[in-house]
């Protein structure tokens, strides 16, 4: 079992930075590909990042050149660095790890971006 526990989201204003982090339980040496998504209120979830397990990123479109994902296996943590953020970047973020074939996912953090 892996559970995973992301933290850093708040309230900020429009043009503001957060930090996200995910804490996972075990090593993410052993953690292929992570992930964090978001939700918006009555918004299908959606992928923001993904990270490969040598650090390899692919990003959604609508958070190109804004957000920027990496991890750092000594800390067994993944981080979502996001700036420059906009109103429609609200919602649930959540963190997402593949390990061992099977899917796990964080209870998710709360962003909300006021214009």
């Amino acid at each position: 079992q892996v559970q995973l526990v992301e933290s850093g989201g708040g309230l900020v204003q429009a043009g503001g930075s957060l930090r996200l982090s995910c804490a996972a339980s075990v090593n993410t040496n052993s953690i292929n590909q992570m992930a964090w998504y978001r939700q918006a209120p009555g918004k299908q979830r959606e992928l923001v990042a993904i990270i490969g397990s040598v650090g390899a990123t692919t990003y959604a479109d609508s958070v190109k050149g804004r957000f920027t994902c990496s991890r750092d296996n000594a800390k067994n943590t993944v981080y979502l660095q996001m700036n420059n953020l906009k109103p429609e970047d609200t919602g649930d973020y959540y963190c997402w790890g593949n390990w061992g074939g099977r899917g796990y996912w964080g209870k998710g953090t709360l962003v909300t971006v006021s214009s």
